[in-house]
């Protein structure tokens, strides 16, 4: 059973690792069309109507690529704090809407008899009360400096 698991990972970790080089591969290859491509404009300016008109021109589309990808910055940071603000079901929620879960958990009930499940849960909900105090008296304190 874990030796599937660990397969399918290797082969979607494999295939990533292919994606990511041929991704590596075509970026590479656009930096060095769009540098070329840079530099015939260059020289066409150039030719066409100065050095100093060249080296501006050459500037101001910089200029816009890198205000365009500040737009673009903003954007996604916006949408990025958007998303971290809106509430998430914790995962104990999440585990206990679980069918499987559920059934376990109803299977466990059935072999150790509900008497004698009581006093287990009663001293598993205090110890985790008493950690969960711990944990909060430790955050709310002010850092030493």
């Amino acid at each position: 059973m874990f030796q599937r698991i660990i397969d399918d990972f290797r082969d979607r970790a494999g295939g990533a690792v292919q994606l990511m080089s041929f991704a590596a591969a075509a970026a590479l290859a656009l930096l060095v069309t769009i540098s070329f491509l840079c530099a015939a404009v260059f020289v066409w300016v150039l030719d066409s109507y100065g050095l100093v008109q060249a080296c501006l021109a050459g500037a101001g589309v910089f200029l816009v690529v890198a205000v365009v990808a500040l737009v673009c910055f903003a954007v996604r940071k916006k949408k990025l704090e958007a998303h971290a603000a809106e509430p998430t079901k914790s995962a104990v929620h999440s585990a206990l809407s679980d069918p499987m879960v559920v059934a376990v958990g109803l299977q466990l009930v059935r072999a150790i008899g509900f008497k004698k499940l009581i006093p287990i849960l009663a001293v598993g909900g205090l110890a985790l009360g008493l950690l969960a105090s711990r944990n909060s008296t430790t955050t709310d304190q002010a850092p030493a400096e």
